[in-house]
């Protein structure tokens, strides 16, 4: 079985590209979840990153589960909590590891994102679209549900309503849409997909690393605690910050009307 992930560093960004289209870059029934994670822990571990893309070969993005991986889990030898142990171990650990990743991740979508395929696109902080992009919640029309972290993420996203709507469906929205429901970010031509996420991740990338995993991490915190908590937290974050060596060099280029050198 071919490799799933290509792995590629330019300076402090980081592109991820999911390289199985002859599989749709399907998430299950290959190394794609182990491939993914180890990705994940060397972006952490590397503290010269200060964002990450990531996208997919053409003509998908991802779309989701193996459906003859299924097939092969519905038989009575298979029991239901094998299954369990099978997401928890498995995909469901992708979710929580790009929740934990204080680098910023912009997903380019560049074909249809659908089931699994659309929830991994939410696990990400950014999503730019292809005018080809597609986008489903179709768990429900296999019979199952949303396994991996949907029913957190997509109400978040999008609002419970829209968000619902997708999920008792399954019906796929198509680029236009998801810019309107806010899904995606923006929307851009096919051929100038990598481009926009590119310029997207300079303007990221041009802040200082610190200053982008800490404001990375407030954001995911205040996603579930309460403002008092976020509150103290930003304080503790903040007296970090301000003694920092990009702190002060950010300020010194403010005053001197020139672009900060961060160490890295």
């Amino acid at each position: 079985m071919s490799k799933f992930l290509i792995y590629e560093q330019q300076g402090p960004l980081v592109t991820l590209t999911m390289n199985q289209p002859e599989r749709r870059n399907a998430l299950t029934g290959n190394t794609a979840v182990a491939e993914l994670l180890a990705a994940i822990d060397r972006i952490d571990a590397d503290e010269s990153v200060r964002c990450v893309i990531l996208t997919a070969s053409d003509p998908s993005f991802s779309a989701g589960g193996d459906i003859r991986e299924m097939k092969r889990q519905a038989t009575p030898e298979v029991s239901e909590m094998s299954i369990r142990k099978d997401y928890r171990r498995g995909i469901q650990r992708l979710p929580l590891a790009l929740f934990n990743l204080e680098v910023p991740v912009i997903a380019a979508v560049n074909g249809h994102a659908i089931g699994a395929g659309l929830d991994l696109a939410c696990m990400c902080d950014l999503r730019v679209a292809s005018e080809k992009a597609t986008f489903a919640e179709s768990f429900v029309k296999i019979g199952i549900i949303p396994g991996d972290g949907g029913a957190w993420l997509l109400p978040r996203i999008i609002g419970l309503s829209r968000a619902s709507e997708m999920a008792f469906t399954g019906d796929a929205i198509d680029a236009r849409q998801a810019l309107e429901w806010n899904l995606v970010s923006r929307v851009v031509p096919h051929e100038e997909l990598m481009d926009s996420a590119r310029a997207l991740a300079g303007r990221i990338t041009a802040n200082a690393a610190h200053g982008l995993r800490l404001t990375k991490r407030l954001i995911r915190e205040g996603m579930h605690s309460r403002l008092d908590t976020v509150l103290e937290l930003s304080a503790a974050f903040q007296a970090i910050s301000h003694m920092t060596a990009d702190h002060s060099e950010a300020v010194d280029a403010f005053l001197e009307k020139r672009r900060p050198r961060f160490d890295r």
